[in-house]
């Protein structure tokens, strides 16, 4: 024992000796008379209590040395142990009070798009304005070809016949045709809802997951005085299933088989209507009921549109299927006109969407858009000559964003007839107008006058019914917005409203038709802007709010990274804001709370939805916050101004690469194609920069190369997984292969400085000596699996509940392997590869199988880079930077600050986990949901657990990129929570971004990926913690060595 004391007491004299002889130069300076070091010159410890005394006095001394993330040279020295503890569980506390509050923002900030851009533009309360003029039809026949596009209408076949040979002689001898322009999504529901109410789709119907109007309308069928219907259950109900006037029937479900042709559909829709023309002979009641007028026949014909799904528009059944369509629309005018024989029926023939050449539609594609219409009968126009003054309004675009007069093309055979576009919500209102009705009170149709047949002055009464309906909506939703806004905006353009009217009225009986015309047609386009004004009346104050809010929330993250994970948290400035800040932050404070129930009184007076209350007290408390932080935003900035200037550029050049990155990220939802020139590049500038510090014998520069340019192919290939059982196979002996060199680089690179830290010298070492083996047998034999099951498969044979339970087994297993694993950097990483691959293997088909090991590769690479800054760097490190500083609450044991070069990290992070996400497609490509990929873990459907598992498939990836970010972390000594913060600072700016680009036009897929784009970046705040958390599991023992020997030991 004596022996060994006094072995210890000499150590560690030595190491005060040579502590104190490194500094002395730095302390004395004989030209300015300064004294010895008082430490140096006192005598050696006479034992080992006064030798750690004096060692504890010099660490002291040399603690807080280290540079920040600016620069700054932290001096200041610490308080007593027990302060230094509660700070350390204060922060605890302020950390998960953050966390918090970061959910709690994300969740009420994401419910704001369905304020601002998913309100629906349906009010109600408006009474309907009567026509003054005679109708011109006592009924309506309207046949609605579902899935019927304008081409495949109007152009012959391939033995130059027409398919539509009765439409087409009425289209030349009785009425009028055109095509009607559809807004997407160019969806049956919203394509009907256009036709029959004279409104485009209901963004809040999103709400309802697009599968009814969330609000009650009005439509033709109300303003009737009995409806007929036939058709699919799923359109005729929407209208009919609440209305007291209408007799209505539909087939059952079953029998929309995309197995069979589906023109039986029609042909069930036609027999049901000439029977009932056929029991009102024996019904009188039934008989005196048609015989009224202000009648409407639907007849919803879906076989178009089914064989078009099962079929694509281009086959013979569904070409065949628009001669049924035609031939059904004859046997309609002929039995109405043998029934009725008065010559009072309008008819009215068009689709409510066309069909792509895929067999599908919903998006803008003229293919989906265009529609044909035809109408003729009482009320409507015959025929006329196309003529030069025809040509009216070149400049209009119609709500497809197709030109006016678009020209027809030659092989329709129709460019002699004049052709008359609308929009498909206009046949609406031409609905009511030829029946003498008034409009639907939520139209937002403009009657087409070149369809109709009336008087001049009727065409005048009727245009000024439809404006003056517009204008009521609008004079509705202005009056309740200035019956609860304190500072009302009119619409100015409408201020004198009722001055227009007068001179319509005057104009009307001055007998002056056409200034007449001219006004009514200025005041309902008018009315229309004021429409959309009011439905974005309160965009600019909530995207302000919540713009404000997303930026302040940023602002405090950083500055709470500033306040503890950056030399700035013992800045001598911490003194000075102790003396005030007591006083200063509860007057702030209070002034927020002041403010905040004054906008809280406000909106209340407004009577102001829930939460619009809780946007803006999310984002007062948050600013209230910062502004409490004042004291150290001022010091801050004084610092920043003392600086070089060469600093301040340096500080504004990282922030600008950092949001071109993260632009960059935000193209790349829609660009996957973006990633492959990205890594192509990547690869470059890697391996040149890796050759400034490394020799290319030592291979790693020409492996970063590489490997980026491997994982860059895969963006560029389908997000729809071809199967490929042979590419899952090869792609397993590839993971081996991978993990062999993993493991015999981490055997034999003892010596070389570059690898040191990451390979298993001196570390634990693992407890199953065969891990690494039995790891790869269990690769191999997921492989073996995945060729017994995908043959069971492909031989219609029931998978065997042995090879379920081995898949299972290996999935399960392998999992746990990593965990006793050795706690080396590159032995942990490794066999955490290993540990996910098998489970990875089982749930593949394709190539995303090869991903899994390209991905390992580019975060092989990315250690490797990061090993070689930290080793390698000629800026030269204070060994006090990779120290603990003990009195600060932000730095764990061994950890150092963080530093402006550090945002790399979390850029990189960035990157790499969106590339996971987008490598072999997203959450919503077909591949994602392929029921095969679970084939070889269950075949009995459970959609519970086929989406856990392939869920839990998409998350292998992610997991892979934040077990190599916590490694890096480690690696780097820097603080994991505070690149967590700065991840989810700089994840929001993508946020912003997406905020403003979602959509409540287009397609349903289109608006459902801009809400889905901007659900996923606002739920990483909690994705990626729980990840993190997740992870932290396989890699919270990991241990790096070091090449510093001063510093290994702290390690």
């Amino acid at each position: 024992k004596e022996i060994g004391f006094r072995l210890s007491s000499l150590i560690q004299q030595r190491v005060l000796i040579k502590l104190e002889a490194e500094d002395i130069s730095k302390e004395i300076e004989p030209s300015q008379g300064a004294k010895p070091n008082s430490d140096f010159s006192q005598p050696l410890p006479k034992n080992k209590a006064e030798t750690n005394i004096r060692i504890n006095k010099r660490t002291k001394k040399n603690m807080g040395r280290g540079d920040g993330i600016l620069g700054i040279r932290d001096a200041a020295e610490g308080g007593s142990r027990a302060t230094v503890t509660r700070r350390k569980k204060w922060l605890k506390r302020r950390e998960r009070w953050l966390v918090v509050l970061g959910v709690v923002l994300h969740a009420v900030y994401m419910l704001s798009i369905f304020d601002i851009y998913f309100k629906t533009p349906i009010v109600h309360g408006m009474d309907p304005v009567t026509p003054r003029f005679q109708a011109p039809a006592k009924r309506l026949i309207l046949l609605v070809a579902d899935g019927l596009r304008a081409d495949k209408f109007y152009e012959p076949d391939s033995e130059g016949n027409f398919r539509a040979p009765f439409l087409r002689s009425v289209i030349k001898e009785k009425g009028r045709w055109g095509v009607s322009h559809a807004r997407p999504p160019t969806e049956s529901r919203p394509g009907h809802v256009a036709i029959i109410a004279g409104f485009y789709e209901d963004p809040s119907a999103v709400t309802k997951g697009w599968k009814a109007n969330p609000v009650e309308f009005d439509s033709v069928f109300n303003r009737s005085r009995h409806t007929f219907a036939f058709g699919s259950p799923d359109i005729v109900p929407i209208f009919c299933r609440a209305l007291p006037h209408s007799t209505w029937n539909s087939y059952p479900h079953e029998f929309e088989d995309f197995a069979t042709d589906a023109s039986f559909l029609d042909e069930w829709s036609f027999d049901q209507f000439q029977s009932l023309l056929n029991r009102s002979n024996q019904d009188p009641k039934l008989k005196e009921l048609l015989l009224q007028d202000n009648l409407v026949v639907f007849l919803h014909l879906l076989g178009c549109d089914s064989n078009g799904h099962a079929h694509k528009p281009y086959s013979s059944i569904y070409l065949n299927n628009v001669k049924v369509v035609d031939n059904i629309a004859a046997r309609v005018y002929n039995l109405v006109e043998d029934y009725f024989k008065d010559n009072r029926t309008a008819y009215i023939f068009t689709a409510d969407h066309g069909m792509s050449d895929k067999g599908s539609h919903g998006d803008g594609h003229p293919s989906n858009t265009d529609t044909p219409l035809v109408a003729w009968g009482a009320g409507v126009k015959y025929p006329r000559p196309i003529s030069r003054s025809n040509l009216t309004d070149c400049g209009f675009r119609f709500i497809d964003e197709h030109m006016h007069d678009t020209p027809t093309p030659t092989e329709w055979g129709l460019h002699g007839i004049e052709r008359v576009d609308v929009n498909q919500a206009d046949i609406a209102p031409l609905m009511s107008t030829l029946l003498g009705l008034p409009c639907p009170v939520n139209s937002v149709g403009s009657l087409p006058l070149d369809y109709v047949n009336m008087s001049e002055e009727a065409e005048v009464e009727a245009v000024l019914a439809n404006s003056k309906q517009v204008l009521s909506q609008f004079l509705y939703k202005s009056q309740m917005k200035q019956s609860n806004s304190l500072n009302f905006k009119p619409f100015k353009p409408l201020a004198h409203y009722s001055t227009m009217l007068n001179e319509i009225e005057y104009q009307i009986s001055a007998k002056n038709h056409e200034a007449a015309m001219k006004l009514s047609e200025e005041l309902r386009g008018l009315a229309l802007q004021g429409l959309n004004y009011f439905q974005t009346y309160d965009w600019l104050m909530l995207m302000t709010v919540i713009s404000l809010g997303y930026i302040g929330w940023m602002i405090y993250l950083v500055l709470h990274v500033l306040q503890s994970y950056t030399s700035l948290s013992g800045y001598p400035f911490r003194k000075e804001q102790t003396v005030h800040q007591t006083n200063d932050t509860t007057k702030v404070q209070l002034c927020g709370c002041l403010f905040m129930g004054v906008i809280s009184i406000l909106l209340f007076i407004e009577r102001s939805p829930p939460l619009y209350h809780a946007y803006t007290t999310v984002t007062v408390f948050l600013w209230t916050q910062i502004f409490s932080e004042y004291q150290f935003i001022r010091a801050l900035w004084n610092q920043l101004h003392g600086r070089r200037f060469y600093y301040i550029i340096k500080i504004l050049g990282t922030c600008a690469v950092s949001v071109f990155i993260l632009e960059f990220l935000v193209n790349s939802f829609t660009e996957r194609q973006l990633y492959t020139w990205c890594f192509l590049i990547v690869g470059v500038i890697a391996s040149l920069t890796l050759f400034k510090s490394l020799p290319w014998r030592s291979g790693i520069p020409l492996f970063a190369c590489l490997a980026c340019w491997f994982l860059s192919v895969f963006t560029l290939m389908p997000a729809e997984i071809p199967e490929n059982n042979h590419l899952v196979i090869g792609s397993g002996v590839m993971i081996i292969m991978i993990g062999m060199a993993a493991r015999w680089l981490d055997l034999h690179a003892e010596g070389n400085k570059y690898w040191l830290s990451i390979c298993n010298h001196e570390m634990k070492t693992t407890s199953f000596p065969m891990l690494f083996q039995l790891q790869a047998l269990l690769v191999g034999l997921s492989s073996v699996m995945v060729s017994l099951s995908t043959s069971h498969r492909i031989q219609k044979r029931e998978l065997l509940a042995l090879h379920q339970f081995i898949n299972w087994f290996i999935a399960g297993f392998s999992m746990i392997l990593p965990l006793f694993s050795a706690n080396g950097l590159l032995s942990r990483l490794t066999s955490i590869f290993l540990g996910f691959a098998p489970t990875f293997l089982l749930l593949s088909i394709g190539y995303e199988a090869i991903f899994y090991g390209a991905l390992a590769l580019v975060l092989m690479a990315w250690i490797l880079f990061e090993n070689t800054l930290l080793y390698a760097s000629k800026v030269k490190r204070s060994p006090a930077s990779l120290q603990n500083v003990k009195d600060d609450v932000g730095l764990e044991f061994g950890n150092r600050y963080l530093q402006l070069s550090d945002v790399r990290i979390p850029l990189t992070f960035m990157v790499l986990f969106n590339v996971a996400f987008f490598g072999t497609g997203n959450f919503a490509s077909i591949a994602s949901f392929e029921i095969s990929s679970v084939y070889r873990f269950i075949t009995v459907f459970s959609p519970f657990l086929m989406a856990a598992l392939l869920i839990f498939k998409l998350f292998i990836p992610f997991m892979l990129v934040i077990c190599a970010f916590s490694a890096i972390t480690k690696l780097n000594r820097l603080p994991r929570l505070g690149c967590y913060f700065l991840v989810i600072a700089l994840s929001d700016v993508m946020t912003i971004h997406f905020f403003f680009l979602v959509r409540n036009k287009g397609s349903w897929m289109e608006i459902g990926n801009s809400i889905s784009h901007f659900g996923i970046m606002s739920a990483q705040v909690v994705f990626v913690l729980l990840l993190f958390a997740l992870t932290n599991i396989y890699t919270k023992d990991i241990h790096i060595s070091s090449t510093h020997p001063s510093s290994r030991k702290a390690m």
